[in-house]
């Protein structure tokens, strides 16, 4: 696994923990950074997402509603919610990724993740969000 993908990973599991514990994902972050519950370090990137997804939480949100077809954010899996945070994240504010790249990426960790049916979902949904991607940010 790479050191983004492990970034990722490390990204949703605290944006999953925040949620489940009912805190803001920026204080968990601080936490994880400030007293470590493993030997390892909390990645940059998983810092840059967390912070991202937090900043940008209303707006992606809002774009995974619309575009979720007959699902609303409370009723996918709440490991669903975090990886489409994190894919549409990247999609939308990291230049420095490709949209393929991002999909992919979401699609695998839904794999490892989630439910059986949650990657072709998690593709599909973020496949979406790419094509109106243009006019989004217009």
């Amino acid at each position: 696994m790479g050191a983004r993908t492990k970034a990722r990973k490390r990204a949703v599991d605290i944006l999953f923990e925040s949620e489940q514990r009912g805190i803001d994902p920026l204080t968990l972050l601080r936490e994880r950074i400030e007293k470590p519950q493993t030997e390892a370090a909390v990645p940059q990137y998983s810092a840059d997402l967390v912070e991202g997804v937090t900043a940008e939480r209303e707006r992606i949100d809002e774009l995974l509603e619309t575009y979720s077809h007959g699902w609303t954010l409370e009723r996918m899996p709440a490991v669903d919610r975090a990886l489409l945070r994190v894919g549409a994240w990247e999609i939308l504010f990291n230049d420095e990724v490709p949209d393929a790249v991002a999909i992919d990426e979401a699609v695998d960790l839904a794999a490892d993740l989630s439910t059986d049916d949650s990657p072709s979902f998690v593709n599909g949904l973020l496949g979406r969000i790419v094509e109106v991607k243009p006019t989004l940010l217009a």
